[in-house]
């Protein structure tokens, strides 16, 4: 678990299927995420049993006022990298449900599973890839510090990739 001033990002749970139904479902989130909208909550449940549970790096991101599971953040499950990883370094991937889109959120996350990679796992560096028309994600990237390092084409999408040296 990772605690930040607003959040826990913590293992997800079978119990979150309803509430990743929530936000999964919403075309503005999937479609800038890259994956396919959620259509029932028995489709979010089989995401977190086949997909986020296996993957020891996956986090809820959790709201700690309301203990609701409002996005997801992590590391890339090894092997599917969607751009060329150097030694040491491990893509991260994040979204979160579009009533908290500019809030602060992500960044906020985003620094704490920096912290984590950097203190608890001693990686060297992490990567991040992002569609190219999601100007968000960018800047979360940037704020963070986050460098550009190219554009790149994934798997016929234009995208960008961005490096943080820990």
């Amino acid at each position: 678990m990772i605690e930040t001033a607003r959040l826990i990002l913590r293992q997800w749970s079978v119990d979150d299927a309803e509430s990743l139904y929530r936000y999964a479902s919403d075309r503005r989130v999937s479609e800038l995420a890259l994956w396919p909208c959620h259509d029932s909550v028995d489709m979010s449940r089989d995401v977190i049993e086949k997909i986020f549970i296996p993957n020891p790096y996956s986090f809820a991101i959790v709201i700690k006022d309301t203990r609701e599971p409002v996005g997801c953040i992590g590391l890339v499950p090894d092997g599917d990298a969607h751009y060329s990883l150097v030694e040491g370094e491990r893509e991260v991937g994040y979204w979160i449900g579009f009533p908290l889109w500019r809030r602060g959120f992500v960044t906020e996350a985003l620094r704490g599973l920096i912290d984590y990679c950097r203190n608890v796992m001693k990686l060297k560096s992490l990567l991040i890839t992002t569609d190219s028309r999601n100007i968000a994600s960018q800047v979360v990237a940037e704020k963070c510090g986050f460098r550009f390092v190219e554009n790149f084409n994934n798997d016929g999408i234009d995208s960008r990739a961005y490096r943080l040296i820990l």
